[in-house]
């Protein structure tokens, strides 16, 4: 039991720089980028490749994130010069790098075993820590930049931005690059971890993202930047916790693990909604009390 804690907490902090990708486009851009799939990938192929060719782990890491926000550039040109949707424009991207990782991997996968890598001399729960809160803090003092409030206001209003003289397509193609550059950086820690790149390690990156996300703003809230991007790395936390424990029951096989994610996700969505609600309506009957109450006196008042 420990041990599958510890390694859901491990897990949980590689996935949070994914889920800080997703953050920039689902909650800051408003953008439906499904490019994640993609790039996760091509993340962890490149990382995969460059170390089996000799290069040193942390130079090929680099590499994955340049990889990844390659990606997500592509995906915003063809979404803001192609004039293409958002959601078409990444599905496009997706399918588009399939070919691209299995061009870079030369084969459905890539073995890590025996090479070294950034985990080889420093284990995952030592370093992993200070990646991503070296990472969070800077994705914090970005978005506090003007560059990085044009981001976020790209999202609440573009139209509006615009009106301003501001350049909306560079921030929306900025903003892609690194949530695609994030994902990807994931994408070469996982394969390190791991211990191998498969072709097929991005499927369903999205709805996990989402799921962390999602889950980390109902538990935590996110009141500000700060503490947004802290519910982001808190929810991947979680997200895997409840994961680790899902897969303990005897009955759940391993080929269960995307139905798993998509009942988090759809409990994640459901339970704030329906706190809202209740809330709500003690609200309205409260109100209502008060109202009948106050009536009650002014016809008392009457009679009298």
């Amino acid at each position: 039991m420990l041990n599958s804690l510890l390694g859901a907490l491990e897990s949980g902090m590689i996935y949070a720089l994914m889920a800080l990708g997703v953050y920039i486009t689902f909650r800051i851009l408003d953008f439906p980028d499904l490019t994640v799939d993609g790039s996760f990938t091509t993340g962890g192929a490149i990382g995969a490749v460059m170390i089996t060719g000799g290069v040193a782990p942390w130079i090929a890491t680099i590499a994955a994130f340049g990889g990844g926000m390659v990606a997500g550039a592509l995906t915003g040109l063809i979404h803001t010069k192609g004039r293409i949707n958002g959601l078409l424009s990444g599905i496009v991207m997706m399918i588009a790098l399939y070919s691209i990782n299995m061009r870079i991997l030369g084969k459905p996968n890539v073995s890590l075993l025996g090479e070294n890598t950034l985990f080889s001399s420093v284990p995952v729960l030592l370093l992993m820590p200070f990646i991503v809160i070296i990472v969070k803090l800077l994705l914090d003092l970005f978005f506090h930049t003007d560059l990085g409030l044009s981001l976020r206001a790209t999202g609440d209003n573009q139209r509006m931005i615009r009106s301003f003289g501001a350049h909306t397509d560079y921030t929306i193609i900025l903003g892609l690059s690194l949530s695609n550059g994030l994902v990807a950086l994931s994408g070469a820690l996982i394969a390190q971890s791991s211990g191998f790149a498969d072709i097929s390690s991005g499927i369903g990156m999205i709805v996990i993202g989402l799921a962390s996300v999602i889950i980390g703003e109902a538990i935590f809230g996110a009141r500000t930047v700060f503490f947004a991007t802290l519910a982001v790395v808190l929810g991947s936390i979680v997200y895997r916790f409840i994961y680790a424990l899902a897969l303990r029951i005897e009955w759940i096989e391993q080929t269960d693990l995307k139905l798993i994610t998509a009942v988090i996700v759809v409990v994640a969505l459901v339970l704030p909604t329906m706190q809202r609600s209740r809330k709500q309506k003690i609200m309205a009957r409260k109100r209502s009390s008060e109202i009948a109450a106050v009536t009650d006196k002014i016809s008392l008042g009457g009679e009298q």
